[in-house]
């Protein structure tokens, strides 16, 4: 299985369907399944669950942080995390919600996560979701699949705010490009890279909000 195109990524992220985001193999080397928070069903994060293996995160850009009320996990100055990511808080939907972590639970958190309309007051911490804070200037300020997943579903048209998980092998090394291509092929999810997101960005100067 090869690499798609961003456009061809973007239509199936349109269409509610997985896509794998792969970084470069110089950096974390690594793979996250991504879905438009829209679409993060309970299927979809049980999926993420099966397949995945990582923890799933809410990648938001930094507007809809801020809307939510939602504050880095610690100051980005202190940010002493290989690549910076930038979590927030951890976060649970106040009602419609049980323990928190089932599949339906966590899909109803996210929901909450990418709902224009929600307030700060619709979220408690802690919680079984994990918010990311994309970059500012999305990829074209930091290259990791935060920043990818936002700009993604900024392409395809959705909100901006991505579910991605990474994926593990299923003896708990974690997937590589040969792995990635195998869960890819046998699911039929296209695959796409941070890179190519950024150069699209730059070659059609989508901008970040």
């Amino acid at each position: 299985m090869s690499f798609v195109s961003v456009e061809e990524a973007a239509k199936a992220v349109a269409a509610g369907r997985f896509v794998i985001i792969c970084d470069d193999e110089g950096r974390e080397n690594e793979g996250d399944l991504m879905i438009a928070a829209e679409f993060a069903d309970a299927d979809a994060v049980n999926f993420c669950t099966i397949h995945g293996r990582g923890l799933i995160c809410c990648a938001v850009e930094p507007a809809i942080a801020d809307r939510l009320g939602l504050q880095l996990m610690v100051p980005q100055k202190d940010n002493r995390s290989g690549f910076g990511t930038a979590f927030t808080v951890s976060v649970e939907a106040r009602e419609g919600v049980t323990t928190g972590i089932s599949a339906a639970d966590r899909a109803r958190t996210i929901e909450v996560l990418c709902d224009p309309k929600s307030t700060p007051e619709d979220l408690v911490s802690p919680g079984h979701m994990f918010p990311l804070r994309a970059h500012p200037e999305g990829t074209l300020g930091r290259g990791g699949q935060t920043e990818a997943s936002v700009d993604l579903a900024r392409i395809a048209g959705c909100r901006p705010a991505g579910v991605i998980c990474e994926v593990m092998n299923e003896d708990g090394t974690m997937a590589r490009r040969d792995d990635l291509m195998k869960v890819a092929a046998k699911h039929d999810i296209p695959m796409v890279t941070v890179e190519a997101i950024k150069a699209y960005r730059k070659a059609k100067k989508v901008e970040a909000a």
